[in-house]
C-alpha cells in the first residue's frame, strides 16, 4: 500500500488520465479559416461561393464502452442568428476513425439526418456578404447505442434527444468561413 502511494505521488496526474477524445482535419487546424473550396455551392444562392467538398476528419481516443458516433456540423449565429446546420450524421461504427475528403458530401458510412436546407448530406458554409466570420462547429459524439439504431431522417435536436442519456463525450474543432473581403 505504501509502495503504490509513493508510485502515485512520483507521477503527476496528467500521466495517469486516460487519453482525450479529439476531432482532428489535416485540412485546417482548429479555429482557422477553411478554404472556399468547403464552402457550399447551391444554384441560385450568391453566398454558396465554394464547391461544397467536406473537410477530411480524424478522431482518436473515443471513450471505452463507444459503439457508435454521431457528428454534427453547425453554424451557431447563421440564419440571422438562428443557426443553421450544415450536416446532422450518425450511426457511425464505432471502429471508424475518420472520414475523407469529399465523403460527407457524398452520403456514405453514416446515417443521414436532415440539415438546414433538407438534404441528409454536407452542406457547406453560405454566409451572406456582410455577415462577418462564421464559426462551424463540428462536435463528434461517442455513444453506447448501436450503430443500426436510430432511423434515417432525424434533425438536429431530435438526434440530440435520442442521444440524452447515451452520449459518452464529445470532441470539437472549429472552422471559420466568411464571404466578406
Amino acid at each position: 500500500m505504501l509502495k503504490r502511494a509513493l508510485w502515485l505521488a512520483l507521477f503527476p496526474a496528467s500521466v495517469l488520465a486516460a487519453p482525450i477524445f479529439t476531432l482532428q482535419s489535416s485540412d485546417f487546424t482548429d479555429n482557422a479559416m477553411l478554404e472556399k473550396a468547403f464552402a457550399g455551392n447551391a444554384q441560385g444562392n450568391p453566398s454558396c461561393t465554394g464547391d461544397n467538398v467536406s473537410p477530411a476528419l480524424s478522431w482518436s481516443n473515443a471513450p471505452a464502452g463507444t459503439r457508435s458516433f454521431a457528428l454534427m456540423i453547425t453554424d451557431p449565429v447563421g440564419g440571422k442568428g438562428l443557426g443553421v446546420t450544415h450536416l446532422v450524421a450518425y450511426n457511425i461504427a464505432a471502429d471508424r476513425t475518420s472520414f475523407a475528403q469529399g465523403e460527407l458530401a457524398k452520403g456514405t458510412g453514416y446515417t443521414g439526418g436532415k440539415n438546414s436546407p433538407g438534404t441528409t448530406r454536407y452542406y457547406g458554409p453560405c454566409p451572406p456578404v456582410g455577415s462577418g466570420v462564421h464559426h462551424y462547429n463540428f462536435v463528434l459524439v461517442a455513444t453506447d447505442l448501436p450503430p443500426d439504431q436510430l432511423p434515417a431522417g432525424l434533425t438536429h435536436d431530435a438526434l440530440v434527444a435520442k442521444l440524452k442519456g447515451h452520449a459518452l463525450g464529445a470532441a470539437t474543432i472549429v472552422g471559420r468561413f466568411t464571404n466578406d473581403q
